[in-house]
């Protein structure tokens, strides 16, 4: 069980316990209506406290978080761990591992090696990816290890990519343009009026006159979204399949989350972490020899 302490500013001195909840510990109406239920879920100076009762200045308030939720099966393999603590696990996902168990994946995924990770570790919990990526994109993904973590981060995680288009770039630029699921069968996206606004920001870093390496932020997080825009700019991403550039040099599209930003859910402390691309792009831009713009 994971126990969060705070400790209670003068600006909430002689406010309700469920003001100081809500407002400074940021916790959401469905997590204090659990805490509530569990004995000593809630503590003031170590003794079982009201949402009601009111609070002062220097007061410890202690909130004991159960493992809820069912733990994914665990796997065979352990994930590479980037960055962790009590409330996050951030790894980097190999190219080609779905993140969920599905119909065809059932414990080759993600979630599986992290249930390993943790069960190894003596933790259990229902596995929460704060943001999914793609099964063919590699790189980081941020778990939330309790309920409290993982709605305070959500839709709060700020993620850089790197990607390979299969057009020559130079500097930097915008692609506003909506995506539509065609066919509510198949994952496959397109560009078209019909569909939801989708804003992603792109800066061309290196290019071998043919081939362009981004660097890529999303202001939206629509499914597929990179590979969209690039596939409708005519530059699809090196090694897609689905959007029309399926290359012998790699297995999966040429896409990688290389780096997370966030603010700690708890400590609200800003947390940076980084990982390297995958070895097929980075043989890619070793063997085309990529010069960069800088």
């Amino acid at each position: 069980m994971r126990q969060i302490e705070y400790v209670v500013g003068a600006d909430y001195e002689g406010k309700k316990l469920y003001t100081f909840l809500k407002s400074h510990c940021r916790c959401s109406s469905k997590l204090i209506r659990s805490l509530k239920q569990i004995e000593r879920g809630i503590c003031v100076n170590g003794t079982h406290a009201r949402t009601v009762d009111p609070i002062h200045a220097g007061d410890t308030v202690t909130l004991s978080l159960p493992e809820d939720g069912t733990p994914a099966k665990p796997g065979a393999t352990l994930p590479e761990v980037v960055y962790e603590d009590d409330d996050l696990l951030i790894v980097n996902k190999p190219a080609l591992m779905p993140i969920h168990e599905s119909h065809n994946h059932q414990g080759d995924t993600l979630a599986n090696c992290v249930a390993l990770y943790l069960q190894r570790q003596g933790r259990a919990g229902a596995f929460r990816a704060v943001g999914r990526l793609d099964k063919g994109t590699s790189g980081l993904v941020v778990c939330a290890l309790n309920s409290h973590a993982a709605a305070r981060l959500s839709g709060k995680v700020q993620k850089t990519y790197y990607a390979i288009a299969t057009a020559p770039f130079s500097g930097e630029g915008t692609v506003d343009a909506p995506i539509w699921r065609p066919d509510p069968m198949k994952t496959l996206r397109s560009v078209d009026a019909r569909g939801d606004r989708a804003v992603t920001h792109w800066k061309a870093l290196a290019t071998d006159g043919q081939l362009t390496l981004l660097e890529i932020r999303l202001e939206t997080g629509r499914t597929h979204q990179i590979r969209v825009h690039f596939a409708h700019l005519g530059a699809p991403l090196l090694g897609d399949s689905m959007y029309g550039a399926p290359d012998e040099r790699i297995s999966h599209q040429a896409l990688h989350c290389g780096a997370v930003e966030l603010l700690h859910p708890v400590t609200g402390e800003a947390l940076r972490c980084e990982a390297p691309l995958p070895p097929e792009m980075e043989a890619v831009l070793q063997n085309s020899k990529f010069e960069d713009f800088n």
